[in-house]
């Protein structure tokens, strides 16, 4: 699911992510990609996310690296994910 830190804003490319905590922007470059970040929560694993949405098997690698990256850099977390905007930890 989408960090709670993080919004998306729809483009022609796809979308751009910007994380209010660490405040990075990133370009979500494909429609696909934008339709499975906001899809994951409804499904059990990736795998089953790819096959909702209709992706050809040969597409699926490519996608796992670009969900591997969001969740490096923290725009993805794992559902029921108890992360804590930094923004309200005690001063």
């Amino acid at each position: 699911m989408l960090h709670p830190r993080v919004s998306l804003r729809p483009e022609p490319f796809g979308a751009l992510a910007y994380h209010y905590d660490n405040r990075r922007l990133n370009f979500l470059r494909s429609p696909d990609l934008v339709n499975l970040v906001r899809e994951l929560p409804e499904h059990n694993t990736p795998r089953d996310c790819f096959d909702a949405n209709g992706l050809a098997p040969n597409r699926w690698q490519a996608f796992a690296t670009a969900l591997d990256a969001l969740a490096a850099s923290q725009f993805i977390v794992p559902c029921g994910s108890q992360e804590t905007p930094s923004t309200t930890s005690p001063k």
